[in-house]
């Protein structure tokens, strides 16, 4: 098909922190050598933010260097961290553990507590001040191709396009974006990042990427039980010991808490499902109070990368590179990689505006980040998280703690190994070899089921189109999911897109896939144990409409 095409000189997927602050300074370098250089951002989301999902306490650091006067415009970052708990859970109690034992690198001194979704609004208003041209609603369905190889561009997928493949009423065919540069900021687990990384064969020499499943609610509580500017972290309960994982609660302003729970992707039960740990986690005793005459607003689930310094992939390759968590920079024990992300982004700019003005690549952003405080950041914390998968909730604990102590003060090099990765598919133990869960059911009040959650998520999905979750064998849900792992689907979804429904009276069921409720988490694409789910990008604007997240 003869398409039209755009032509730029950066392209970039993703208008989230990093895709955003890549296009800023990308701007900002081409004004300072006199250049006009031509930058767009395409965002799969209805509108920039709609799918930014975090908890979020940020460290300004990277916003202070791409935007030193962002609290003079106005940048929604103003809840300062003003009282900073972690505590370990028991079923019924809770230690509050003393902050000098905590490594200094977990203060949250100097960072704020944030909606993610709100700053990279905020972020899109400064870009487009500066010439970047944004459109939202458009998913890249393809990566385009030079005839040496090289990346050329990204394809837009089509819009109007039937559940049987054929064209709609007002059919229009994807758009073609041409850059000199294509950077890719898709986020975890990316569509197009993932073809990229195995076309390029960048993971060669690092171990593979691990994850997480984040689920997060936002209440508006009573005044007198909100304390704007505290953040609370906990481990331990409702979690078992071999499973790693930990809720956070931050109070933002306007009588707003955000409440949430992590789940390491990892976990071996697969009887378990971090969705209705999350609902348990809210009934503890801790928490009790706060929920009384509260009202919960919203709810979302994203996939958060946990693999750090050891995972990351080469970052650059023929005509792009992968910025942000399309590469993976959480720092997992203090709970935050926006900075990173940010920083990645700016990194990537900087060289390819260099590669333009002087005609060369930018294979310049490997040497960058492994000289930025970046790779500093991570590797100082690079076998926390793989220790607790190695030893436990307890002993991985405390050598993650000693190991960050030591780091932290500069000896680092008393404890030179890197602990390895496993890949979390393969994790799964059989179902004939786990105990079943049982979950209790919801209140409507405290918990919920998923499908009231994914209603506050304003999800919505153009009818008819193609299934956006594909399968590479259609027989597998049943023969090896459903009877081997009693159909981990149903469970590890956040959604309720997977269910397995008996068809005409049959012996066996049938898997039933609610593509429509889909929040993009990107969950199962990560942790289907045979790899036989695929997500791929929906038509654009489809999705979850996060207001406030």
């Amino acid at each position: 098909m003869e398409r039209e095409y755009m032509e730029y000189d950066l392209v970039i997927v993703g208008g989230g922190p990093a895709g955003l602050a890549a296009a800023i300074r990308f701007k900002q370098c081409a004004t300072e050598a006199g250049n006009d250089y031509s930058v767009c951002v395409i965002e799969k989301g209805s509108e920039i933010g709609a799918h930014i999902l975090s908890g979020a306490v940020i460290d300004p650091i990277a916003l202070d260097e791409l935007i030193p006067d962002w609290k003079e415009l106005g940048a929604p970052v103003k809840v300062t961290v003003t009282n900073n708990q972690h505590w370990a859970l028991s079923e019924k109690g809770k230690t509050n553990l003393p902050h000098i034992l905590m490594p200094p690198l977990l203060s949250n001194k100097g960072n704020y507590i944030i909606s993610l979704g709100n700053l990279c609004r905020w972020l899109a208003q400064q870009a487009e001040n500066m010439g970047v041209e944004i459109f939202p609603g458009f998913a890249a369905a393809d990566v385009l191709f030079h005839e040496d190889g090289s990346v050329k561009g990204v394809l837009t997928g089509d819009m109007g396009v039937a559940a049987d493949g054929g064209h709609k009423d007002g059919y229009m065919p994807g758009m073609e974006l041409h850059g000199k540069y294509t950077f890719f900021a898709e986020g975890a687990r990316g569509s197009l990042s993932k073809t990229l990384i195995e076309k390029f064969n960048l993971r060669e020499g690092c171990e593979p990427q691990t994850y997480g499943i984040g689920i997060k609610e936002l209440w508006e509580v009573s005044p007198e039980k909100h304390k704007e500017g505290t953040v609370i972290h906990t481990q331990g309960w409702p979690l078992q010991s071999d499973t790693v994982g930990g809720g956070f609660c931050y109070h933002l302003d306007n009588n707003q808490v955000a409440i949430g729970f992590v789940v390491g992707l990892d976990y071996s039960n697969p009887y378990l499902s971090p969705f209705d740990e999350m609902q348990r986690y809210k009934t503890h005793p801790a928490f009790e109070r706060l929920f009384e005459g509260a009202k919960r607003i919203s709810y979302g689930a994203r996939a958060i990368n946990e693999g750090g310094f050891q995972s990351v992939p080469k970052l650059s390759f023929p005509g792009g590179a992968l910025i942000g968590c399309s590469a993976g920079f959480v720092n997992v024990p203090r709970i935050k990689g926006t900075h990173n992300a940010m920083k990645t982004g700016m990194l990537a700019a900087e060289e390819a505006a260099k590669a333009l003005n002087g005609g060369g690549d930018i294979s310049g952003y490997d040497r960058a980040y492994e000289n930025s405080w970046v790779y500093k950041d991570l590797k100082k914390v690079r076998n926390a998280k793989p220790a607790i998968h190695k030893f436990g909730a307890f002993w991985g604990t405390l050598y993650a703690g000693f190991d960050m102590w030591l780091n932290n003060v500069g000896l680092g090099f008393l404890l030179p190994w890197t602990f390895s990765h496993d890949e979390d598919h393969t994790c799964l133990v059989l179902a004939s070899e786990a105990t079943k869960i049982d979950y209790p059911k919801p209140d409507g009040k405290i918990t919920f089921d998923k499908l009231s959650s994914v209603f506050l998520s304003n999800t919505n999905h153009a009818e008819d189109q193609p299934c956006h979750l594909t399968l590479k064998d259609s027989n597998v849900p049943v023969e090896i999911n459903y009877k081997k792992y009693a159909g981990p689907e149903v469970r590890f979804c956040p959604a309720g897109v997977y269910e397995f429904i008996e068809v005409g009276g049959g012996n066996e069921p049938q898997l039933q896939i609610n593509s429509q409720n889909c929040v993009h988490c990107k969950t199962c694409d990560i942790k289907d144990p045979t790899q036989n789910i695929n997500w791929v990008p929906p038509e654009g604007g489809g999705g979850p409409n996060y207001p406030n997240m």
